[in-house]
Formats: structure tokens, C-alpha cells, sequence
């Protein structure tokens, strides 16, 4: 059912929702929360969509308001949407004028009671999530860096004005890469001494990925750019070689660890739904990424031949192994050397010595044995001359 209101405000909107769902045949809320879209009007219906489709796991009341602020007269047009293949409610809101400036006046009494609220800019977002009129609103605040029309993200202003429950789709995209790296050192515990994140450039998320290895692992690590799509690339060095998660087509990569075959890997592009169900199936404050946001902003003040030192330490087993056996090898030569010439020198020393005095025991045993062999002579002589005569 589709119920067109122009001109309306917002009490008669919560009156039309209350009719449509008598109509459908179920006065009583199943919905388990609130999701306001801020949006314009190119991207509203692929944003509903979206939301929708999220709302299969999680009934939500979706709210999609579009700001229109102008110099024309304040005013508000509602299209409520109840059934029609959407599992929750959904109220796409036009705000035009001086009401535009003030949307909370109308979002808020069409929130639900008693049940969270997720507040989502598919356009980006504004700098501080928490300071906009709508963020207030909300107990999570989703924004988009890979959507904002500016060149980069101003991620510092964003680190400063954190509060608990902001989050970017961009660090929901790295999900799976995140368990996927951690699983890695869990199956094979090693030492990592640099990492690597290729990404298409510019991308946010690659952004991300090297702050929270960074921060995770107290290693340098480098960016590099690729053709894409979003990041094809995350590699950890080791000595036995590197933990590498390439994805370069976007759908399948392939897991790489030291010693095991290389395993294919399910790591599709997932759709905006599907990040928005992931968002919403975890309403606590995300620690992971307030650490990682600082850390972010910590590496963007580095120079660039800092964050470059990693690529200096990326070296195989083998090299460094032919490294340490030459240094070894040298600083053991002059060493081994001067100690077979000492020893050389010992044992000729010694030798020479036992010469001498063996050829001095001889000389005086033959010079004792000499006069008594001459005595012994003379007394045969006379003992013959005697018996002759």
C-alpha cells in the first residue's frame, strides 16, 4: 500500500502508517528499530532499496528524508509505503525551505519508541557524524567515505569528533579481510616484520587496512596502487615467507601461507545491503575502529620515506640466511686464522723443545757409557795379555 501526503506534517504521517497497517491486517509493530536515511534525491531509490532489503533481516521502520533547502515556503510531502514486498515500514520524507534546516523537528516523532536508531548518509556523510542534527538521533551513525564527492576523508576531523557508535562502510568492507589476516597468524603463529596493502587508488578502505595492521602489528607498512577494484591485496611478511590474500577480480582470492597450498578464497564485493545488515546486526560501540582511526591519522602525519621502510626489511629466509653465513663467514676468517697460526706455533715450539732434549738425554747416556765401556776394553786386553804369556 502507497499513501501520497502533500503538504503534510508529522503527525499526520504517524496517523497514515497506523491506518496502513490496520488495512494490512497487522495493527501490532514487529520492527525492531528505526533506520533514517539522509539522502538526495538521485540516490533516494537505490538507498530505499537498499535499506529494504536490509530490513529482511531486521524490520525497521526506514525513514528517507531528503533535504531541499531553499528560499521557497516550508513545507513537507510524504510517501508511505506499508507491504508491497517491504518486510518493516518505510516514509520517504522531502523537506523543502527553512524546514530542511531543521529535519529532527519532523524525524523525531516518527521514530520508534523504545527501540535504537541507525542514522545512514549513503552520500558520505558530514565530517563529525555526531554534531549533525540527525546524528544526535541516532545510536549508530553510518557513513560512506568510498561515496563522498571529495577528493580524500577528512579521517583526522572525524578521529577528533569520534563517538561511540560512528562507523564507515569502509571499514565494514574490510570484514573479511580482517578475520581472514587474523585467522592467518592463528593456523601460523610467526613474527611479522613488514606488510603490504595494494588497492585501487585513492580507496578508503585500503586506507584503513594499513592503519589497523599498523597499529595491530607495530610494522611498517606500504601502499600501493593497482588497477582495483577496491583492494586486491594484503600481504604480512615473515620470515618463512609471506601470509598473502590476493583478490584481483573482485569475487575470488587466494590465501597464501608459508609451508601450505595456496587455498581459493570467497571474497566477493559485497552489496550496500549487505553492509548495512552487518551494521545492523552489532549495536555496541566499535573499539576496533576508534583505535584504527587514530592510528590512521598518527600515519597520515609520517613522512613518506617513514611509512616506506618496510619495503627495506622484505627479505626471504634464504637471503637473509646467505647474509648471516657471509657476515659469519667473514668475521670468523681473520679469527680462525690467528688461531691456527698460534696454535702452529705452539705445536713447533714444542716440537723443537722435545728435540732438543731428547738429543741431550742421548749425548749424556753415551757420555756415561763411554768410560766404563773403555775400562771394560783395557780390562779384557789384560786379562788376554796375562793368559798368553
Amino acid at each position: 500500500m502507497i499513501i501520497d501526503l502533500t503538504g503534510t506534517t508529522s503527525s499526520e504521517i504517524a496517523s497514515a502508517l497506523l491506518r496502513a497497517r490496520r488495512n494490512a491486517g497487522s495493527p501490532a509493530m514487529g520492527m525492531v528499530g528505526t533506520i533514517v536515511v539522509v539522502v538526495d534525491e538521485a540516490s533516494h531509490h537505490d538507498a530505499m532499496k537498499a535499506a529494504n532489503e536490509a530490513g529482511r533481516e531486521h524490520p525497521s521502520r526506514v525513514l528517507v528524508a531528503i533535504l531541499r533547502p531553499g528560499r521557497g515556503a516550508p513545507g513537507l510531502d510524504a510517501e508511505v509505503r506499508v507491504g508491497e514486498g517491504i518486510p518493516g515500514e518505510a516514509v520517504l520524507l522531502r523537506l523543502h525551505g527553512e524546514l530542511a534546516k531543521v529535519p529532527e523537528s519532523v524525524i523525531t516523532p516518527l521514530l520508534l519508541p523504545d527501540s535504537p536508531v541507525i542514522v545512514w548518509w549513503p552520500g558520505g556523510g558530514p565530517k563529525v557524524p555526531a554534531d549533525d542534527p540527525l546524528g544526535k538521533l541516532g545510536r549508530r551513525r553510518v557513513t560512506d567515505a568510498a561515496a563522498t564527492r571529495r577528493a580524500s576523508v577528512d579521517f583526522s576531523a572525524r578521529a577528533e569528533g569520534y563517538e561511540p557508535g560512528d562507523t564507515d562502510f569502509a571499514w565494514s568492507r574490510l570484514t573479511p579481510w580482517r578475520a581472514l589476516m587474523a585467522a592467518a597468524l592463528d593456523q601460523y603463529p610467526t613474527k611479522v616484520s613488514a606488510a603490504e596493502v595494494v588497492s585501487a587508488k585513492g580507496n578508503p578502505s585500503a586506507d584503513l587496512m594499513a592503519a589497523w595492521l599498523q597499529c595491530r602489528l607495530g610494522v611498517p607498512v606500504e601502499q600501493k596502487n593497482s588497477r582495483g577494484p577496491g583492494v586486491t591485496a594484503v600481504r604480512m611478511f615473515t620470515p618463512a615467507g609471506p601470509i598473502a590474500l590476493t583478490r584481483p577480480d573482485g569475487a575470488v582470492a587466494t590465501f597464501s601461507i608459508p609451508g601450505q597450498p595456496d587455498r581459493p578464497v570467497a571474497l566477493k564485493r559485497r552489496t550496500t545491503s549487505e553492509l548495512l545488515s552487518e551494521e545492523l546486526r552489532r549495536l555496541d560501540p566499535d573499539d576496533v575502529y576508534a583505535q584504527t582511526l587514530a592510528c590512521l591519522v598518527e600515519r597520515e602525519s609520517m613522512p613518506e620515506d617513514v611509512k616506506k621502510v618496510g619495503a627495506t626489511q622484505r627479505k626471504t629466509a634464504a637471503e637473509r640466511a646467505s647474509a648471516a653465513a657471509k657476515k659469519a663467514t667473514v668475521a670468523s676468517t681473520p679469527v680462525q686464522e690467528t688461531a691456527a697460526k698460534k696454535s702452529f706455533a705452539k705445536k713447533s715450539a714444542g716440537t723443537s723443545g722435545a728435540a732438543k732434549k731428547a738429543t741431550a738425554a742421548k749425548k749424556t747416556v753415551a757420555a756415561k757409557k763411554s768410560p766404563a765401556r773403555k775400562t771394560a776394553a783395557k780390562k779384557g786386553t789384560g786379562k788376554r795379555v796375562a793368559g798368553r804369556s
